[in-house]
């Protein structure tokens, strides 16, 4: 797979020590990813040692790379700029290329006397009318859900008239968010106005719409129409409300980009808020596929993003450092023709717009996976919280339980994505250890468990991105003594419980890391510890039951520890033994007849 990686370090190795553009190739030739660096040297370089501690999508892009070639820039920025050139002529597979999860979007008003307003991205039903096209779904989506709220439209399955009092009215109609037309109390005359004042509201905005129904309003109060005049008047009250709820996003009149990634199971996804003029006006979420460092995507992200002629605001806000936050403003600057602030907030409300921005992105992500947004902020919070160089996708915890010299176990744990990985799950017998030792059992089981990967196990195959031990920072300095001897390069802690047997804290070489103050990482933490606990514990206690089993049937002349055992092990429990026949326990135990006769009886009696 990296036939050819003694070349590629020599030749990176050759370098100039200064800034440009990388065009990375496979055998055909073909360019597979474009990259820039200040330093080409250091940069590239990069890409060839230490291979198996890159990402995913790093990994596969290097054992894909036969060859590259370099331009040499006079300035960062240059090699910034020709880089989005270049991305934009090749289109390398290994560069982002952004395909968000929207097509054009449409208002469908669907046919039929008394239609329904929904959301399209097609409009090819002959029956149905619609307005549009539209970029944001997002805008499209909200749009509907107000106007059918403030018209009190209905939004169920019903169709009518067919249904007309067929079912008690649903919720809806008894909290006052639909006019109840299945009770047939709404005339066909009278619905048709009400859809063509929400249609108006949809094509004109809340300020034309409310002048219209103002004037429409005066006119029923002057024509004695009361009751129609109320109706609009609450019409004209509920659009107002919505205005007001729209602009509630931000106290200030702010303009902006908020762009937030969201990395797990090796999977990457962004999401972009936009707001103006302080309202929040459209959200977009886009699946990235494989994981990139996560200051890298924020560079290329953004370029891709602008690239293709959209408004570029004069503030930026992203969730975490990029590579070249001043390189971005200064060149998307000069594209926009305005100056461009690209910042990472700290603190403030511009804090809580990226927040949002990154809790979209997460919840987009965990749509996709199949995981929880609690579960994937988890594992990005153990990442940070650790100073892991990735997120851990597979963890591996250890625990050992002992009840006495003869019943010594240890319990192995995995844990993919955030969730128990059953496949992953190991048992061991202690072996080597004398006397109760527990800081001795975990470096025996850790040593086993990492030289059967180095002999190439197929059981042990997958290296974890993290092992937590049950335990302090006395098991994670044992355990550390067995690393350095077999050069074994693991992030590895302790896991510390409170005097309620809950846990407390990460044990680390250096100290101990609270973890309290996050709810989702102290649950998960919490039950990674309680579930090796469990398994470990359950081994044991299985193991001990075995060796009773075991020295109950010594009790019999004839049969000692390797014949006990032998018996144990091919009817594995007592009601296996009492079931078995007197030739059965001849063949098992390789024991005479007679012998094997009086363990029936023994085990009839005493089982």
């Amino acid at each position: 797979m990296f036939e050819r990686l003694e070349y590629l370090r020599d030749k990176s190795n050759k370098l100039p020590m200064h800034p440009g553009v990388y065009q990375m190739k496979d055998k055909t030739g073909k360019i597979i990813y474009i990259g820039k660096a200040k330093v080409l040297k250091n940069r590239v370089t990069s890409y060839f040692h230490a291979v198996e501690a890159h990402n995913a999508k790093t990994y596969k892009l290097v054992s894909q790379i036969y060859d590259f070639d370099f331009i040499v820039t006079d300035t960062e920025l240059d090699a910034l700029v020709l880089e989005a050139s270049l991305i934009k002529l090749h289109s390398p597979k290994y560069n982002i290329l952004l395909k968000d999860d929207k097509g054009f979007s449409y208002f469908r008003l669907t046919g039929g006397d008394y239609p329904k307003i929904t959301h399209s991205f097609r409009n090819d039903d002959p029956d149905s009318t619609y307005i549009g096209p539209f970029m944001s779904s997002f805008v499209v989506k909200q749009a509907i859900e107000e106007a059918n709220r403030i018209f009190m439209l209905p939004t169920c399955n019903k169709e009518f008239p067919r249904d007309f009092g067929k079912e008690r009215p649903c919720l809806n109609y008894h909290i006052k968010r639909c006019m109840g037309v299945c009770r047939g109390c709404v005339s066909k005359e009278e619905y048709a106005d009400i859809i063509k004042q929400a249609v108006d509201f949809l094509k004109n905005g809340s300020k034309e719409s409310i002048e219209r129904l103002t004037a429409e309003m005066n006119e029923a109060a002057e024509n004695l129409e009361f009751e129609k005049a109320a109706k609009l008047r609450d019409r004209i009250a509920a659009i107002n409300r919505a205005a007001k709820v729209q602009s509630i996003r931000s106290d200030r009149d702010i303009s902006c980009d908020v762009f937030a990634v969201s990395h797990n199971a090796g999977l990457t996804a962004a999401a972009v808020v936009k707001y103006r003029g302080g309202q929040l006006i459209d959200k977009e979420n886009y699946f990235i596929g494989d994981e990139y460092d996560a200051d890298v995507i924020r560079t290329e992200f953004l370029m891709r993003y602008y690239e293709n002629g959209r408004e570029i605001p004069k503030l930026i806000l992203l969730d975490g450092d990029s590579e070249d936050n001043g390189l971005l403003g200064e060149y998307l600057g000069g594209v926009s023709g305005h100056k461009v602030s690209v910042t990472v907030p700290k603190r403030g409300e511009n804090l809580v717009l990226t927040t949002l921005a990154k809790s979209n992105a997460d919840e987009y992500l965990a749509l996709r996976v199949g995981r929880t947004s609690r579960e994937v902020t988890a594992l990005q919070d153990l990442q940070k919280l650790l100073g892991l160089k990735k997120i851990p996708v597979l963890i591996e915890s250890y625990d050992i339980s002992n009840l006495g010299e003869q019943t010594r176990v240890a319990g192995m744990i995995t844990y993919k994505n955030g969730r128990p990985y059953k496949a992953g799950y190991r048992r061991f017998n202690i072996k080597d250890v004398v006397g109760v030792d527990d800081y001795g059992c975990m470096r025996e089981v850790l040593r086993r468990r990492f030289t059967r990967l180095l002999e190439g196990d197929e059981s042990f195959s997958e290296r974890p991105d993290l092992i937590l031990l049950d335990g302090g920072q006395g098991h994670v300095a044992a355990v550390r003594e067995v690393f350095d001897e077999m050069g074994i390069d693991v992030p590895l802690f302790g896991l510390v419980k409170d005097e309620k047997h809950r846990t407390r804290a990460i044990a680390a070489d250096g100290g101990e890391i609270q973890v309290n103050a996050n709810k989702n990482l102290f649950r998960l933490l919490t039950e990674i510890q309680d579930e090796v606990h469990r398994y470990s514990i359950n081994y044991q206690r299985k193991k001990h039951k075995m060796t009773q089993y075991e020295l109950d049937l010594t009790k019999v002349n004839g049969i000692g520890e390797k014949k006990a055992l032998a018996l144990l092990k091919t009817f594995r429990t007592k009601q296996g033994i009492k079931d078995a026949s007197v030739e059965e326990l001849m063949e098992a135990a390789k024991i005479s007849r007679e012998t094997a006769e009086e363990l029936h009886l023994f085990v009839q009696e005493t089982f």
